[in-house]
C-alpha cells in the first residue's frame, strides 16, 4: 500500500492548496509519482491537483461515500511512490450526523487511511501563540496523529524564530516555514478558485509554487513520516452509469463535475461524449443522455443566450430522450438567467425555471435526495448523495419536483428540482447513488 500524508489546516484561507499545489510539482520534480486526493465535495481543486501532479486527482468524501468506495478510490494510487490528500476547510469541520462513512471531516479520511497529517498554519499576526493552536489539534483526537506544522505567511526572520520556539517548546515539528508572498496567490470568485483550466500561465505559477515550496519545505522529512495505510479489500464494482452514451457538457461554464463520477462511468463501459455549449455545438445526435454539470452559466450568459445550435440540438434530444442539469446546467436548461445586473437573458426553455443573481444568497451542505422521477437509468426511488453550493435564487419553477430532499442533518427540505417530460434538473450535484448513512 503507497505511503501517505493529509495536508490541512485549522481554517479555510491558511494557503493550504497552494501549499499542495508547490508540494505536488517539487516531489514531482525529484522523480517522485505523487497521487493526490481532495477531502470532502471540491470540484474545483481536483483540476489543479491534476496540472502539478500530471496524475488525476479524486475526491474522498466520508459523508457521501461508503467506506468500500472510499477504499477503492484510494487504490488508485497503487502504482504512485508517495500519496498527498488535501484537507477542506479545517482538520476536524464536518456535519453534526455522519453519512455513509463520517462526518465529512478530513479527520475522518486520515484516520481511516492511517495518514499523518500536516498543518499548514496561518501564523500572520501571532508567533508563539501558533503553538497553542498546534497543541489542541494534537489533542482534539488522538487517533488522529498530527506529524508537524509548515507555518505560513511568516514576516521576518524574528518572527520565525519566535514561532518555531513556541512550536519546540510544545514538542511540535515544524517542517518548513514560508515568508509571506504576496505574488504566490491563485484568484478567486464566489465558488472559489478561478477554474483550473481559464489560468493561461497556470503551469508556471506551479513551478514557482514548487520552487519555493523546495526552498523553505523539508522534502525529505515528508516523504519520512508518510505512513502506510493498513490495505483493505477493495471492491471491483464501479459506479452505475445513468445511461450507455452520455453527451456531457465541458468548457468554462459547465465543468463541475467530480472526476470519480466519469471515471466510474467509464469503468462500467459508459461512453462520454463531451461537446461545448459555449462554442454553439450541439450534444452528439448518438448520445442516450445530455448531461449538463455545474458552472458558471451566470458569467457566460450572453453566448449561452446566443447558441442556437446547442439549443436546437437539446430541444431535439428532448424530444425522445433524458437531458439532466445539475446546478447551473440546471439554470441553463430553464426560461431565463437574470445576471448580477439585472439583465436577464434567454435560457434553453426546457423546464420553466427562471433564476437569479441580482439578490445573491448563499445555499450550501450536503444533499440526500429520493427521485421521485427516473434520471434516465437512474430509477425513481434511487437516493442520491450530493452537495449544493451556490449563490443564485429561483425565481419561477412551476414544474413537477424531482426528488424528496434532506440537509446533512436528515432534516427535510423543500422538494427540489425541476421534471418536465425527458427533462430533469436539480441544484445539488450528484456524488454517489444508492448510498444510505451506515454503509
Amino acid at each position: 500500500m503507497t505511503r501517505g500524508l493529509m495536508i490541512a489546516a485549522p481554517s479555510s484561507g491558511t494557503g493550504k492548496t497552494t501549499v499542495m499545489l508547490g508540494l505536488l510539482r517539487a516531489l514531482r520534480d525529484r522523480g517522485v509519482t505523487v497521487q493526490p486526493f481532495k477531502s470532502g465535495p471540491d470540484y474545483i481543486d481536483p483540476a489543479f491537483h491534476r496540472a502539478a501532479s500530471g496524475r488525476p486527482s479524486f475526491n474522498l468524501d466520508s459523508w457521501a461515500m461508503a467506506g468500500a468506495q472510499l477504499d477503492t478510490l484510494a487504490s488508485r494510487a497503487d502504482d504512485a511512490d508517495l500519496i498527498l490528500a488535501e484537507g477542506s476547510m479545517g482538520l476536524f469541520d464536518g456535519v453534526a450526523r455522519p453519512g455513509a462513512a463520517g462526518n465529512g471531516a478530513s479527520a475522518d479520511i486520515a484516520r481511516r487511511m492511517g495518514w499523518p497529517v500536516v498543518l499548514v498554519i496561518d501564523i500572520s499576526g501571532q508567533a508563539q501563540s501558533a503553538a497553542a493552536t498546534a497543541l489542541g489539534f494534537t489533542r482534539f483526537d488522538p487517533s488522529v496523529p498530527i506529524a508537524g506544522v509548515i507555518l505560513n505567511r511568516v514576516a521576518s526572520v524574528r518572527h520565525e524564530t519566535l514561532a518555531s520556539a513556541g512550536m519546540a517548546a510544545m514538542g511540535i515539528r515544524v517542517l518548513g516555514c514560508l515568508p509571506r508572498r504576496g505574488d504566490l496567490q491563485l484568484p478567486e470568485r464566489h465558488l472559489g478558485l478561478v477554474q483550473a483550466g481559464e489560468h493561461a500561465d497556470l503551469d508556471a505559477r506551479i513551478a514557482a509554487y514548487a520552487a519555493f515550496v523546495a526552498d523553505h519545505v523539508d522534502l525529505p522529512a515528508l516523504q519520512d513520516i508518510a505512513a502506510t495505510a493498513p490495505r483493505r479489500p477493495v471492491s471491483a464494482a464501479a459506479l452505475f452509469p445513468p445511461a450507455q452514451r452520455i453527451a456531457l457538457a465541458q468548457d468554462a461554464a459547465f465543468s463541475f463535475v467530480y472526476p470519480h463520477l466519469l471515471e466510474g462511468w467509464r469503468a462500467a463501459g459508459a461512453e462520454i461524449r463531451p461537446f461545448s455549449p459555449l462554442a454553439d455545438e450541439a450534444p452528439d445526435p448518438a448520445a442516450d443522455l445530455v448531461w449538463l454539470p455545474g458552472g458558471y452559466p451566470e458569467l457566460h450568459a450572453g453566448p449561452l443566450a446566443a447558441a442556437e445550435r446547442f439549443r436546437a440540438g437539446l430541444h431535439a434530444h428532448a424530444a425522445t430522450r433524458p437531458v439532466h442539469g445539475e446546478c447551473g446546467g440546471y439554470m441553463a436548461l430553464g426560461e431565463a438567467l437574470i445576471d448580477g445586473d439585472g439583465v436577464s437573458h434567454r435560457m434553453a426553455g426546457l423546464i420553466g425555471l427562471v433564476t437569479s443573481y441580482a439578490k445573491r444568497r448563499l445555499h450550501l451542505g450536503y444533499r440526500r435526495a429520493v427521485l421521485h422521477q427516473p434520471i434516465a437509468a437512474l430509477p425513481a426511488g434511487a437516493v442520491l448523495a450530493g452537495h449544493e453550493f451556490h449563490y443564485s435564487t429561483i425565481v419561477e419553477q412551476p414544474d413537477a419536483p424531482l426528488a424528496r430532499v434532506t440537509d446533512a442533518n436528515g432534516d427535510e427540505l423543500p422538494d427540489t428540482g425541476s421534471v418536465r417530460g425527458h427533462v430533469t434538473g436539480t441544484f445539488f450535484h450528484l456524488i454517489t447513488a444508492g448510498t444510505e448513512p451506515g454503509a
